[in-house]
């Protein structure tokens, strides 16, 4: 006959952890969008400091800088960028507090502020690039001058383009909270265009009068 074995005991049931209520995306270094941002923010910020460092290595190497015959850079158009750029960060830390706190109505309002700050950036760098007092291809003075302020450029316009179509998925949807957090991201990435033109600024525009 066979001989029934006992059953082991069953391990006590746990009770289930109830995630329901956590948000479906995350805010700062929780984010893997804010590591990515920063890895972008490195990279670009070494191009920028590697872009200087050729403009003083080419400026030691030159009997004098502007090189002769070229005048001091005028500084009206790239002071009133800087102070466009400073601005911007007022609205800028707008919608990224208003994308923390998921207001869309908040986000929707300063994005669109963003947008017309990001419109006037590229008007008035168009002046800029007109108004030099070089062209690129004059010598390695106005080659070093056009390209700090082209990578510049660069970022602004890509951002700008970035925040129009946050600004567009904010409206016509569908909204998701990881919506809110790219804006708040994008808003992390603006703050690094606006701080990396302050050193460019120095370089382009009143390096010349101090070398």
């Amino acid at each position: 006959m066979a001989v029934a074995r006992a059953s082991a005991p069953l391990p006590p049931r746990r009770a289930a952890l109830d995630v329901s209520a956590l948000p479906p995306g995350a805010f700062g270094y929780r984010s893997l969008m804010w590591w990515g941002t920063l890895g972008i923010v490195l990279i670009e910020g070494a191009a920028f400091l590697l872009a200087i460092a050729a403009y003083f290595f080419l400026a030691q190497r030159m009997p004098a800088w502007p090189p002769a015959a070229v005048p001091n850079p005028g500084l009206t158009w790239g002071t009133v960028n800087t102070v466009l750029l400073l601005a911007s960060a007022v609205p800028n830390q707008l919608a990224k507090s208003a994308a923390e706190r998921i207001d869309l109505r908040g986000v929707r309002i300063w994005m669109v502020v963003c947008l017309l700050f990001g419109a006037a950036f590229n008007v008035v760098r168009a002046l800029e690039f007109t108004t030099l007092n070089v062209t690129w291809y004059h010598d390695a003075y106005g080659s070093i001058v056009w390209l700090l302020l082209g990578l510049h450029t660069t970022h602004i316009v890509t951002d700008l383009l970035d925040t129009g179509v946050l600004a567009l998925l904010m409206f016509t949807g569908p909204i998701e909270e990881r919506r809110f957090v790219d804006v708040s991201e994008n808003a992390v990435y603006w703050y690094f265009v606006v701080f990396a033109w302050l050193p460019i600024y120095g370089v382009i525009y009143w390096a010349p009068r101090v070398l």
